[in-house]
């Protein structure tokens, strides 16, 4: 007789299906948890930073190194190149408008300058020679004019004389004519002579001129010769010290190769290299500030020069109102430039939290500081100190912001105090 086996509820296949299914549950529930911003971490109060945001003053500026620098240099080049013959003084010396400083040879200057002089003597000699002969070329004219002259006043006086006489039948037709052909002639001479004396006139002005101007062109390259014979010998351009001098007893220098420089030393002003992201906002007559010894001072940019290199473009800075006693030609100071007026905001304390979170989000402490948050929020401007928060936080808001290389992935900090 047959006998029915009772069927079993809990077979090992349906145990491993359940058991399976409950661990994919887990999982799903568990990576949900985390990824829809549930997840927790119990974090040690001593371990982070915890700030405060408050409403406040608030100046954007960044900080940048300067360099003291004297408010002028002037820059020796050698203006003819040539032979380091003679040193004058050493590099540092405080010189006077004029003084030498060195003197270089060029022998080919030398020579020029000696022939240019001795074309000047030349001309001179020619414009001597051409003048004695023009006087006495004007002397025979003078003197044949002269001989024509007496010769028409004779004609003259025979051909009245013989006209009278004509008339009176004193003398033949033939002696009347001869007179009158002689006086005719003596005239035409005597104009032509006229007119010769008269362009030999303005052709001895015109060559006198042209001489000269000759003279004058070749009295003022000997001039500019003699000058580039002078700037062999390097004199100081107005006062200052001396400094970079480069140049050493026979040494050949080339024409505009850099000697040394003057530095004007009544005053100073501060170089500065910003970085060039900043080269928009920067402009004359921002201000910035340095403390030496304890005490505060004012720079004004006055130039800015726009040449990028290496990633940065430099400013000249001057001091305002005053100049600190103790300070430097290349001391470096360290100065906090200001990009904006003072104002009014919201801020928060500067930290390594915005590494990891771009400043778009923060974590917020809850009332009793138990918990803190992960809370939306927008920041604004800068400065090494503080951020300025535009949306998300209110003034007495407590905040964590140091870094949070361990909890991008988490929601809330459960803020714990560790016992000793």
């Amino acid at each position: 007789m047959d006998r029915a086996i009772p069927k079993k509820k809990w077979t090992r296949k349906k145990i491993v299906t359940i058991v399976v299914a409950a661990f994919i549950v887990f999982l799903i529930s568990a990576s949900v948890y985390y990824t829809s911003g549930g997840s927790k971490l119990n974090v040690d109060t001593q371990r982070i930073s915890i700030s405060e945001v408050k409403r406040g003053p608030f100046k954007e500026f960044i900080p940048v190194n300067g360099i003291v620098l004297p408010i002028s240099t002037i820059y020796l080049d050698a203006v003819e190149g040539g032979r380091v013959e003679e040193i004058f003084v050493e590099d540092g010396t405080m010189m006077k408008k004029g003084d030498p400083i060195l003197r270089l040879s060029n022998t080919d200057l030398e020579l020029s300058l000696a022939n240019q002089e001795t074309a000047v003597f030349n001309l001179l000699t020619q414009m001597q020679i051409s003048r004695n002969a023009a006087s006495q070329n004007t002397i025979m004219k003078l003197n044949q004019g002269t001989d024509v002259d007496n010769l028409y006043k004779e004609a003259k006086r025979v051909y009245d004389l013989n006209s009278q006489l004509y008339k009176s039948n004193a003398i033949s037709l033939q002696e009347f004519k001869q007179s009158e052909n002689n006086y005719h002639y003596a005239l035409e001479k005597k104009k032509l002579t006229e007119q010769i004396l008269k362009q030999d006139s303005v052709s001895t002005k015109q060559e006198q001129g042209q001489a000269a101007e000759s003279l004058i062109r070749t009295k003022e390259a000997l001039r500019i010769m003699r000058k580039k014979v002078e700037d062999l010998v390097v004199r100081a351009p107005l006062d200052g010290q001396l400094t970079s001098l480069d140049a050493e007893i026979g040494q050949n220098k080339n024409k505009g190769e850099r000697l040394g420089q003057i530095d004007v030393i009544t005053g100073f002003k501060v170089r500065v290299e910003i970085d060039e992201h900043y080269i928009t906002r920067v402009f004359p007559g921002l201000q910035g500030e340095f403390t030496l010894s304890g005490k505060d001072y004012k720079l004004t940019i006055q130039k800015v020069y726009s040449q990028v290199k290496n990633g940065k473009f430099q400013v000249d800075m001057k001091f305002e109102n005053e100049v600190p006693k103790d300070v430097r030609r290349g001391q470096t100071l360290q100065i906090r430039l200001a990009l904006s007026d003072e104002t009014e905001a919201l801020l928060v304390a500067k930290g390594a939290f915005y590494q990891q979170t771009g400043g778009n989000w923060i974590f917020k402490l809850n009332e009793d500081g138990s918990v803190a948050y992960r809370t939306e929020i927008q920041l604004g401007r800068q400065n090494p100190e503080y951020y300025e928060v535009l949306q998300g936080l209110n003034p007495g808001d407590k905040v964590v912001t140091s870094s949070y290389d361990l909890y991008t992935q988490t929601q809330e900090l459960i803020l714990k105090e560790k016992k000793e």
